[in-house]
């Protein structure tokens, strides 16, 4: 019965193929999306440790984006 599903009446090497390929390249896309948005928080937190304490506390009034940032890098440290 297993074998019957895997080989897909002859077809199963192109089904699984396709399958593990399409699977591999989301997996690559994910990574290198999540190091890129890393890459941009950390440059973030670093412009914002620069600004004075006024301008930090308006920039983080102003943005839930940044609120977020700056609490999931607290979380990481």
């Amino acid at each position: 019965m297993i074998i019957e599903f895997i080989k897909m009446n002859g077809y199963g090497l192109y089904v699984w193929l396709s399958f593990s390929i399409v699977l591999f390249s989301c997996a690559v896309f994910y990574l290198k999306t999540k190091k890129t948005l890393r890459k941009y928080e950390n440059d973030f937190l670093v412009e914002l440790q620069k600004l004075s304490v006024e301008e930090k506390n308006k920039a983080l009034g102003n943005s839930k984006v940044a609120q977020q940032i700056l609490a999931a890098n607290s979380k990481m440290n």
